[in-house]
């Protein structure tokens, strides 16, 4: 009876001892979960808040968090201290140029390795990998160079054609193509059906959310690239909205930390918009190509 009795209580304490240790890992990870959101989101609250403070806040020590009192009128100045309706324009032209040709050219790409067998797909698709690696300073003399013996530095081109595909795109896009069945892929090429239709009526529909994340990477990628816009042009003509807020920087008559960071928040809020509601689609594309 009292060994039964002691069974029984080491089993209630090895019960207690387990429940106890889930719920120390479940609030560790909580704890962990918090952390990481205030490291990620201070940069942005710290952007926010100092583009409603006064210059003299911006400079104080110690700093405080929040603007004594805001000040809206920053927004203004911003977008009237350098041509910002120019330079957004441009933005939004090189924006959706490369977006329209990513498209048209990474979804023959994955369709292609995708659906078809031919002699050196596996070398050509690693190439395409291996370009993922290589940094965009490494190729710029090259493409510069050529760029100038074309006449087109200093032109939308030379802001576009660097990104017409991307490799990353075409990977994630033929991960998810590899999931159609061929057996239906099959029945419609019986049917009559002609590669551009099969890939818009069937892989296109199916693939709506990983052309979402494309997508709205590449958006991503392009607003905010600073490299290239500022390497590929002379002057304001198609400079971009990362190079104009940039070159508040270089203002002889002193850098307003204020109005660079309200400049800044004016940048992201496109881009914060567009991802609030993109977001999910991120998410499920990358799980969707995660259980391949």
């Amino acid at each position: 009876m009292n060994q039964a009795s002691n069974e029984g209580t080491g089993t209630a304490r090895g019960v207690q001892r387990r429940a106890v240790i889930r719920g120390a890992r479940c609030v560790g990870r909580w704890v962990i979960n918090v952390l990481l959101v205030l490291l990620f989101f201070f940069p942005f609250f710290w952007m926010l808040s100092s583009s409603l403070k006064t210059l003299g806040e911006t400079m104080q020590f110690p700093p405080s968090l929040l603007p004594a009192d805001p000040q809206w009128q920053n927004f203004a100045d911003a977008w009237t201290s350098i041509p910002f309706a120019h330079y957004l324009m441009n933005s939004v032209i090189v924006t959706l140029a490369v977006l329209g040709l990513q498209l048209l050219t990474v979804v023959p790409a994955a369709y292609a390795f995708s659906q078809y067998r031919f002699a050196g797909q596996g070398v050509l698709f690693g190439i395409t990998l291996v370009t993922m690696m290589v940094p965009a300073q490494l190729v710029f003399l090259p493409l510069f160079a050529l760029f100038a013996k074309w006449g087109i530095i200093n032109s939308y081109w030379s802001l576009i054609l660097p990104f017409a595909t991307s490799a990353f795109n075409i990977f994630l896009l033929r991960q998810t193509f590899n999931q159609m069945p061929r057996e239906l892929v099959e029945a419609a090429r019986l049917d009559g059906a002609s590669e551009l239709k099969i890939i818009v009526r069937l892989f296109l529909p199916m693939a709506k959310a990983t052309l979402a994340t494309c997508a709205l990477l590449t958006l991503i990628a392009t607003w905010n690239d600073y490299f290239w816009p500022l390497v590929l042009t002379t002057n304001d003509a198609v400079r971009t909205l990362p190079v104009g807020v940039a070159s508040m920087r270089a203002s002889e008559s002193g850098v307003n930390y204020h109005i660079l960071m309200a400049a800044n928040v004016l940048l992201t809020v496109p881009i914060a918009i567009i991802y609030s509601f993109a977001s999910k689609h991120i998410i499920k594309a990358f799980a969707y190509v995660g259980d391949k």
